[in-house]
């Protein structure tokens, strides 16, 4: 399916002078581009009207079906500005064929991949000054749909919209890479079996609000949730993978059909591999962690995703006591790996994989 976009410029475009005060300090989501990406949708026309427009508000009706059955999918992926000044997109086929997944789990329709990838082409294009150059610094894109029908019925909405937005973000680690402590959920889930786990959908963000509030409470940066079936099975954190390593560099991820299918972590297990580790994708128990840490067989364990690529953990603490690594510095193989990435996707090493896609060219 090929797409027509129109492209209408925006007025009031944001000034070098602006853009310079942002990249001294963007953080994340904080800030955001001059335009959007929006294509409509309907059960009759199908997908139309692909535009790239000035960013502003958008018009909600209060009858719209995401307001009140949630029927909402999201994605995050980044651009990266190369020393040479070119511009390019990790892997934007793995997050357009995850967002055709979630859509098929939230009765939403399925963005074709060339439009989905072509939309964040088109905005990174026209809002190229936005992606910024300083260290770990990229543009952090967020492709999301909803359903938009007015209509009260509980059912699948007729009438959809697909938008992206752009907003510059900073290193994670502001002052380097720090290990995290863990709360462990103990009465919360994420996602039960047959629900909503593998979409990448706002609902299961939500759930984990209150269980995050509660770690930030324990003095924890993050909540890992377990199986909702009592088994004792790891799941995920609040928004991020997660992976244990074992002395003898083993990487190890739990599996599951409500775990998020994760890009960044499905590229760092395909880097490992490259690299000669064993990678085990597989059901694994806290006990496991635990026992693994207590007679020294797992050494290491970081979480994963987009936004902070790797974020090392050395604590896991719960209503019944701690274990991990405390006051450890990351380790060794954790930070091999995300150095490895992060020389991908910056360009400083060859992508043998081919996951960047080109947007910019090279300034001369």
């Amino acid at each position: 399916m090929t797409l027509e976009f129109t492209t209408t410029p925006s007025e009031n475009t944001v000034t070098a002078e602006q853009l310079a005060g942002i990249f001294e300090n963007p953080g994340f989501g904080r800030f955001f581009t001059d335009h959007m990406v929006t294509i409509d949708w309907t059960s009759d026309a199908g997908w139309f009207d692909a535009r790239v427009e000035p960013y502003g508000p958008i018009a909600i009706d209060p009858a719209h079906a995401v307001l009140h059955y949630g029927q909402e999918i999201f994605e995050g992926l980044k651009a990266y500005r190369h020393a040479d000044g070119s511009v390019w997109l990790f892997r934007p086929d793995q997050n357009a064929a995850r967002l055709q997944r979630s859509a098929a789990r939230m009765a939403l329709p399925e963005v074709p991949a060339e439009a989905f990838i072509e939309a964040c082409r088109r905005l990174v294009e026209i809002d190229e000054h936005w992606v910024p150059s300083g260290a770990e610094q990229s543009l952090y894109l967020r492709p999301f749909e909803f359903g938009n029908e007015v209509f009260l019925g509980v059912r699948a909405a007729e009438s959809a919209r697909f938008m992206v937005i752009a907003s510059p973000v900073g290193a994670y680690f502001a002052d380097g890479v720090k290990p995290v402590r863990i709360w462990l959920s103990e009465h919360h889930n994420r996602a039960g079996k047959g629900g909503t786990g593998a979409a990448k959908t706002g609902g299961n963000y939500a759930s984990s609000l209150l269980p995050t509030q509660e770690a930030f409470a324990n003095g924890c940066s993050q909540v890992l949730f377990l199986s909702s079936l009592g088994d004792g099975l790891i799941e995920e954190l609040g928004g991020m993978n997660l992976v244990l390593v074992r002395g003898d560099g083993t990487l190890i991820t739990p599996q599951s059909d409500t775990i998020l299918d994760g890009v960044t972590r499905n590229s760092l297990l395909e880097l490992a591999k490259s690299m000669g580790f064993k990678v085990e994708h597989r059901p694994v128990s806290i006990d496991e962690w635990r026992e693994g840490v207590a007679d020294g067989s797992i050494t290491e364990a970081f979480a994963c995703g987009t936004a902070a690529v790797i974020t090392p953990i050395n604590e896991i603490v719960s209503a019944d006591g701690s274990f991990g690594w405390p006051d450890s510095e990351p380790g060794k193989v954790t930070m091999q790996l995300r150095q490895a990435l992060n020389d991908i996707q910056w360009g400083r090493a060859e992508d043998p994989f081919g996951w960047m896609v080109q947007v910019t060219d090279a300034k001369e």
